[in-house]
């Protein structure tokens, strides 16, 4: 892909990108090297007033990038403390070797000389082609332009920013309060291809003004992965590259402080910030590449709440069910084998599926006097909901999928091009 305005916008995108609350204690500036995209930013630099707490989640991948090696390391020896972000798209600075931990080295001290902290302060993420050297001097060539235009939120444009074979911009936030003090939550996110969980090929900023100490941030952060990014699949690969890190600026004012994740004064910002997640990693889903459907697979009646999931991934990762979707067949015949082959405990005469609230399976075969024209129907709308109840226990899960279509594999044949 060579320019992303050629490429056409997701049928399943919002009409707009919506207006994010003013997060206090985070400026924002972008710019475009020319790294790999033509007439487009392609980074973005975040600057946080110091102090910011910081908490993150990475990919699992054995082959992780040198990005996510030093957010790792620096989450560990930082203190829980940012001052700082560094985001390129177009050039994943994976499998690059020494090359790699070299160049991140030099962007992230070349930040940490501009806001005046220590490189350790600096986070840094990269999206693009694997394997290919991370040019970081067009990096460091950008900051003092970038220096100079930071500013307090303009969201859209950052998360334009970071964008790769996404077709639109992702993001989501709110206000909500601690206490008596009323604090912001604004994120974005990026992601369309390689998006299995685990955190994908995605990568997601979530800053807010709270005051929350670093290791709450943490758990709270773990959570609302749980719920949302760990959720979603478009074609079962999880990337080198997987990045969502939570800032927490402090900037908004004296609130109730927080002594523990089960704070009851954190309750309303913790119900925020799972739905500030949520609807990014749907939105990911959305922009899933070539998609033309959302599909939610509902689980219920699995051993555990962790069976639930993996059958339920099993549906929406399974090539023929998201194929059929796509094709608006109502060959519920999918499910059944995508559920058998999970390897987890479900009882096949008990086995119970139900599409767009229509039963069409249960006690092991065909509901009796069938009718596929509602269920067919159903399909051809742009959210297609998938529900099974396996039988053995009380395990229930959610995850968001999109169909599969000729568009995924014509992004993909085409993608270093």
């Amino acid at each position: 892909m060579s320019d992303l305005a050629d490429t056409a916008i997701s049928p399943l995108a919002p009409a707009e990108f919506p207006v994010l609350p003013t997060v206090a204690g985070v400026r924002i500036a972008t710019a475009g090297t020319g790294m790999k995209y033509q007439g487009r930013d392609d980074v973005l630099l975040a600057e946080m007033a110091p102090g910011t707490k910081v908490a993150g989640v990475f990919t699992k991948s054995r082959a992780a990038s040198a990005p996510v090696d030093w957010c790792r390391k620096s989450l560990k020896g930082g203190g829980g403390e940012a001052q700082a972000l560094i985001v390129n798209a177009g050039n994943a600075n994976a499998f690059t070797g020494q090359c790699g931990a070299d160049a991140v080295l030099s962007t992230v001290e070349a930040v940490a000389e501009n806001v005046a902290c220590r490189p350790s302060r600096v986070f840094a993420a990269s999206t693009g082609v694997i394997g290919e050297d991370l040019p970081a001097h067009m990096i460091v060539d950008a900051l003092a332009g970038m220096m100079a235009d930071l500013h307090g939120g303009d969201w859209e444009s950052a998360a334009k920013a970071i964008m790769t074979t996404d077709t639109f911009a992702k993001g989501a936030g709110y206000s909500v309060r601690i206490g008596d003090q009323t604090v912001n939550i604004a994120g974005i996110a990026k992601g369309s291809g390689m998006i299995a969980p685990d955190m994908a090929t995605l990568l997601s900023f979530v800053f807010t003004d709270a005051c929350i100490p670093a290791d709450i941030l943490q758990d709270i952060l773990d959570d609302a992965v749980a719920q949302s990014f760990n959720c979603i699949t478009v074609d079962s690969d999880t990337s080198t590259s997987d990045t969502l890190m939570l800032f927490a600026t402090g900037a908004a004012g004296e609130h109730t402080a927080i002594t523990s994740a089960d704070d009851p004064a954190l309750t309303d910002f913790r119900a925020v910030l799972n739905a500030t997640c949520q609807e990014l990693a749907h939105l990911v889903v959305r922009d899933g590449e070539g998609a033309s459907k959302f599909i939610t697979v509902k689980m219920a009646g699995a051993e555990s709440d962790d069976a639930a999931r993996r059958i339920a991934l099993s549906i929406a990762n399974s090539p023929l069910v998201k194929t059929a979707i796509a094709g608006e067949d109502a060959n519920w015949g999918r499910i059944v084998m995508a559920v058998g082959k999970a390897g987890e405990k479900a009882d096949r005469d008990s086995l119970k599926i139900t599409i767009g609230g229509v039963a069409v399976a249960e006690n092991g075969r065909a509901v009796e006097g069938y009718d596929e024209m509602p269920v067919s129907a159903h399909m051809k709308g742009d959210a297609v909901d998938i529900d099974v109840d396996v039988g053995v226990g009380d395990g229930t899960a959610t995850v968001w999928t999109c169909d599969l279509t000729h568009g995924y594999i014509e992004i993909n044949a085409d993608y270093r091009s």
